[in-house]
């Protein structure tokens, strides 16, 4: 199994409704691949950061193995949300993929 985190920044010059509605996108266009992706486990998309944060969108998910991580990252349903989604909306990403 593999773990598959990534935080991210919003940009700074979106609006606060700008901000909630990229956050609502983000997390139910992620959600919605379990099932659809193959090797996807387990997905949770957390909006809801303490004041204490520094990243506004937290994504956990859960894959079966390394191969089936390299297949997410091509999924053409997983593409069309990180392409149409995500990456208009942030600024900065971080990852970090472990062995569980």
């Amino acid at each position: 199994m593999v773990k598959h985190i990534i935080l991210w920044q919003l940009k700074d010059e979106l609006s606060l409704e700008e901000r909630t509605k990229a956050k609502n996108e983000i997390k139910n266009g992620l959600e919605a691949l379990k099932g659809v992706v193959p090797g996807l486990k387990e997905i949770k998309v957390n909006i809801n950061p303490l004041e204490t944060s520094n990243a506004d969108v937290m994504l956990d998910s859960t894959m079966e193995s390394f191969e089936a991580l390299k297949g997410y990252a091509v999924h053409p349903a997983h593409v069309k949300v990180a392409e149409g989604t995500v990456k208009p909306n942030v600024k900065l990403r971080v990852c970090m993929d472990y062995e569980i």
